[in-house]
C-alpha cells in the first residue's frame, strides 16, 4: 500500500543516494501435486528516501522481511513490483553490463564477520580483490590503497600480511567494512553488522561506522534487531511486520513516542537503564504468523493487546501519525 505522506528526514539534503516506491518482492511456491501455488509476500510495499550522509535502520522480527530488502536494494535480487532508484537511475531498466557498474555504488557488510572473509587469503589480498575485478588498477596502486583503507579502519600496517583467523571478531568486521568500501560506495547496507561480536566491542565499531559515514559521505541502511543499537546510529527508522511497514519516520520522534503496538514491544524489550523511559506493555505472545497464510485485516491484530473488531476486517493505511508514518487503526490513542 502506498504511502500517503513522505517523512522529511531531518537535516536531509537533496543528495539522494536510494529511493523506494512501493517495493514488492515476492515468492511463488509450489505445496504440492494437486495443491494450489502459494505466495510468499517477503516484502509487500515498501517505500523510503536515503540521503547521502544518513542511516535508516530497519528493524523488526526475524521473518519480518529486513534481509529480503536488503538483497533487492543491493541489486541481488529483482523487485517483483514498485520502483527502485539508485542515484537516481532505475537498474533493473539497464542492461546487465550497466547493472554491474551500478552494483559498485552499493556494498555490504554482512553479520559474520569471519563468515564473510576468505581464509585462505592475507587481508590485503582481501581488500585489493574488489580492485582486481571492477577496475584496471596496477598492483602498486591497488596495495597503496589497501593500505590507505586499513588505515581508515584503524588497523596497523603489519596487519595487511595477515589472515583473517589472526584477528578478532571487531577487527575482522572492520575489516569486513573496510573491503565494502575499496569501490568508493555511497550506498553501504548493513545487515546486523555487529549482533556477532561482544557487547564492549559493537560500540567500537558502531562508532568506526559513523566516522566513516561522515569522511565519505555514505549512506547508510542498517538492518537490525536491536533498538539499542538502533537508537546510537540511525537518523530514520523504518518498522517492518511481514513484510510491510507498521510505523516510519525520525528516529527521536519514535523512540520518545512510539504509535503502533509492534513498535512499542519492540522498545519494551529493549532495556533501559531510566525507569521513567520504559515503555509500559504488554510483552508479544505468540510466534509471528507464517507469510504464507498472513492474518487477515492487520497482520499484527493476532498479537496486539490493543486490537479490536475492525483491525481483524480491515489493513490499516501507512498515514501520517504525530510527524511519522503509522498503519495502525488507532494510533492517535494509543502512545508509549
Amino acid at each position: 500500500m502506498a504511502a500517503q505522506m513522505a517523512v522529511p528526514a531531518p537535516g536531509a539534503t537533496d543528495d539522494v543516494v536510494i529511493e523506494a516506491t512501493d517495493l514488492a518482492r515476492h515468492y511463488h511456491l509450489r505445496r504440492g501435486l494437486f495443491q494450489p501455488q502459494a505466495t510468499v509476500r517477503a516484502v509487500d510495499g515498501i517505500s523510503f528516501t536515503l540521503a547521502a550522509g544518513r542511516t535508516l535502520a530497519i528493524v523488526g522480527e526475524s521473518g519480518s522481511g529486513k534481509s529480503t530488502l536488503a538483497r533487492v536494494v543491493t541489486l541481488i535480487e529483482p523487485p517483483t513490483a514498485g520502483g527502485l532508484r539508485l542515484l537516481g537511475q532505475n537498474p533493473f531498466d539497464r542492461n546487465t553490463a550497466d547493472r554491474r557498474a551500478m552494483r559498485q555504488a552499493v556494498q555490504m557488510v554482512f553479520q559474520d564477520p569471519y563468515g564473510s572473509l576468505n581464509p585462505r587469503k592475507k587481508v590485503g589480498a582481501i581488500l585489493e580483490e574488489p580492485l582486481i575485478i571492477n577496475t584496471a588498477l596496477k598492483a602498486p596502486e591497488r596495495r597503496e590503497r589497501a593500505r590507505a583503507m586499513l588505515a581508515a579502519v584503524r588497523l596497523r600496517p603489519e596487519h595487511y600480511d595477515r589472515y583473517p583467523h589472526m584477528f578478532s571478531g571487531g577487527q575482522r568486521q572492520r575489516i569486513a567494512i573496510g573491503r565494502a568500501l575499496m569501490l568508493n560506495p555511497r550506498l553501504v547496507v548493513a545487515d546486523e553488522p555487529v549482533s556477532a561480536l561482544d557487547i564492549s566491542i559493537q560500540a567500537q565499531v558502531l562508532n568506526l561506522m559513523m566516522d566513516l559515514q561522515q569522511q565519505f559521505t555514505l549512506a547508510y541502511l542498517f538492518i537490525s534487531h536491536d533498538l539499542s543499537v538502533v537508537q546510537h546510529i540511525a537518523n530514520d527508522v523504518l518498522v517492518m511486520y511481514l513484510g510491510r511497514t507498521v510505523e516510519h519516520g525520525p528516529k527521536e520522534t519514535l523512540f520518545a513516542r512510539p504509535r503502533h503496538p509492534y513498535t512499542m514491544a519492540l522498545m519494551a524489550a529493549t532495556p533501559r537503564v531510566d525507569p521513567e523511559r520504559r515503555i509500559q506493555v504488554q510483552i508479544l505472545k505468540g510466534e509471528l504468523p507464517s507469510p504464507l497464510n498472513p492474518p487477515k485485516g492487520c497482520a499484527f491484530h493476532t498479537r496486539c493487546p490493543f486490537a479490536r473488531e475492525r483491525c481483524k476486517a480491515e489493513v490499516p493505511a501507512l498515514r501520517p501519525v504525530d510527524g511519522r508514518l503509522a498503519a495502525c487503526h488507532f494510533a492517535e490513542e494509543i502512545a508509549g
